[in-house]
């Protein structure tokens, strides 16, 4: 069996749910194949691309504020320590919110529509992804009806991990210490996650079985790497991914991922099918969580960042 399996999403086949939930068991990522998304995948790639090699004044122009939390950044922190790369966050963008909160950069040709298409297509592709997920865990129809993501409180990003630091050195004055690795360990805190990445590499999970593995880039896949949300729904059966992105040493890496989340006010609590004697978690809503989980991504709280241990029960 391989490490990171590789599932047709168009007609899964017996044997790869069987590795899908082992994946999911272990380290909680796999590979999606047969999503007919190729032409959509290339045109946020270039248009990503053109806006990150665009000039500074253009990404300043969107960048992240105190007034409005999306945009461009370059000194995101991971457990208090600077990530080695420069982003642009957007919700959804048929919502109302989107006018207040999404920022849409000028002079980069076709970006804002290419990640319109991008956000349609993927927010398709994860309700299926979901599907695909509890169809391994065997769900029954109503508890696949009752748990689902909602696009409107989930989000993208774009990923562009430099070589070396990307804060100019005259800004780094005063800024948190840059971590050792490109981007820091972590998991994700909605239900699922679907990355694109393009051929550097460097992705890596942590398994219960191996250590760290190596996500490799296939051509024509999406990662999938299951999120906190997810864990707590299936009462620790399946791991929210523990990843981190090696350093670029010798050139840059883009990857885009998408975050699937739930309705920002749903109540997250195991799932009674998944619960053979007790819950392993409290309830707690996740606009709670998110909130706690991203009030230290921009700015140094003195304090880890919120993780879904503490909902977890105490034990006697």
């Amino acid at each position: 069996m391989e490490l990171v399996p590789v599932v047709d999403i168009r007609n899964p086949a017996a044997t790869s749910l069987v590795e899908l939930d082992r994946a999911c068991r272990t380290h909680g990522f796999f590979l999606l194949e047969g999503h007919g998304l190729d032409d959509v995948i290339r045109n946020t790639f270039d248009a990503a691309r053109r806006f990150f090699d665009a000039a500074p004044t253009v990404k300043n122009a969107v960048r992240r504020d105190a007034r409005v939390a999306l945009g461009y950044n370059d000194r995101e922190l991971t457990k208090r320590r600077r990530d080695h790369k420069e982003v642009f966050d957007f919700v959804d963008p048929t919502q109302g919110r989107a006018a207040h909160h999404n920022r849409w950069p000028d002079d980069v040709d076709g970006f804002r529509e290419a990640m319109c298409a991008h956000y349609d297509a993927f927010s398709d592709l994860a309700v299926r992804t979901t599907e695909l997920v509890f169809a391994a865990l065997d769900l029954s129809a109503a508890a696949v009806a009752e748990h689902r993501g909602d696009r409107t409180s989930s989000h993208m990003r774009l990923n562009h991990y430099t070589v070396g630091d990307p804060v100019p050195e005259s800004e780094r004055g005063d800024l948190n210490e840059l971590a050792d690795v490109a981007l820091g360990e972590h998991t994700d805190s909605g239900l699922l996650t679907l990355l694109i990445q393009d051929a550097t590499g460097g992705l890596q999970a942590f398994s219960t079985d191996d250590g760290w593995i190596e996500v490799e880039p296939r051509p024509s896949t999406v990662v999938v790497n299951l999120a906190d949300c997810m864990q707590v729904w299936t009462n620790d059966r399946y791991r929210a991914a523990l990843h981190r992105v090696r350093p670029m040493d010798d050139t840059d890496r883009m990857s885009i991922p998408y975050f699937s989340n739930p309705q920002i006010d749903a109540v997250i609590v195991p799932i009674d099918e998944l619960v053979a004697a007790t819950p392993v978690y409290r309830p707690f809503e996740f606009r709670e969580f998110i909130n706690a989980r991203g009030a230290d991504n921009y700015a140094d709280a003195g304090v880890d960042d919120s993780q879904i241990a503490d909902y977890r029960i105490p034990s006697d």
